[in-house]
């Protein structure tokens, strides 16, 4: 039905000419946090799952645009982002009362089957903390193609998230984003966040936009290989704001909205990986 949805709704699009859609596209079945080797062995490439510099973003200078200052960034965070398969987390949530039962019907209906987007219902569901892999699939030249991230709840052994991350610039917007890509049958859930940094040190990504081409949430599904449908989600929105508290711990606050209510709260703490 989503897909349905978007096509019926959503804007034809050729990837050539809007290569921001442009990411893996999930296996019909299963995505799960197996996803990315399959992946890697469709597609020819080296699956690195080990090894230095294995972040988010390879080169936090990247980010540099209207509303962020690198420089600016408290160098934890920076870190944070360059080295990010360096780090372990806890992770806690809460739901908004009014949209817990919505969470409980998304779990239920697709993400349990899919593997895919496992947002906890209970801050109970991470007591056991979750998992965080980095991996880079490359080119046997050594060009990373893909940088994923995949992390599973311990206590239920679900995927909370498997998404590849990338910069990429967007019309809308006078400067570079951050790209995040979740694969989903047929398609993907596309996120494009603008970078922020404050005087505080903290570094704020937010997915809010008016148009289609704005940073924002898309829906993307494949027609054939580099052509499909996409359809921009104004109402959802999200940001990301990491930091460091009074005793130098790493943080991170993670809000999701929709119609202007915020629907979930996330809170991560991260931490160097005693390995690290």
């Amino acid at each position: 039905m989503t897909q349905r949805w978007v096509q019926l709704t959503g804007k034809r699009v050729d990837l050539s000419d809007y290569p921001w859609l442009e990411g893996p596209i999930g296996d019909v079945e299963l995505i799960g946090s197996a996803f990315f080797r399959r992946l890697a062995e469709r597609k020819d490439l080296d699956f690195v799952a080990d090894g230095p510099g294995r972040g988010l973003i390879n080169d936090f200078s990247r980010l540099r645009g209207p509303a962020c200052s690198p420089e600016n960034v408290d160098p934890r965070v920076v870190t944070f982002y360059e080295n990010t398969a360096e780090f372990e987390f806890d992770i806690w949530s809460e739901w908004c009362r009014a949209f817990r039962p919505f969470g409980g019907a998304l779990a239920a209906i697709f993400s349990r089957r899919l593997q895919q987007l496992n947002v906890p219902l209970s801050p109970l569901d991470t007591k056991l903390g979750i998992t965080s892999d980095v991996v880079q699939l490359k080119e046997r030249s050594g060009r990373v193609v893909y940088t994923a991230w995949v992390r599973d709840v311990v206590a239920t052994q679900r995927t909370l998230y498997a998404g590849s991350y990338s910069v990429c610039n967007v019309p809308g917007y006078p400067g570079p984003c951050v790209k995040v890509v979740f694969p989903l049958p047929n398609g993907s859930a596309i996120v494009i966040m603008r970078p922020e940094s404050s005087p505080d040190g903290s570094f704020t990504v937010r997915s809010a936009g008016a148009r289609f081409g704005d940073p924002g949430f898309y829906f993307f599904v494949e027609e054939k290989p580099g052509r499909g449908w996409a359809r921009h989600v104004r109402t959802l929105k999200e940001t990301i704001r990491v930091y460091t508290d009074a005793q130098g711990t790493l943080r991170a606050d993670h809000d999701l909205w929709i119609w202007r209510t915020r629907f979930l709260r996330l809170h991560y703490k991260m931490r160097k990986r005693a390995s690290s």
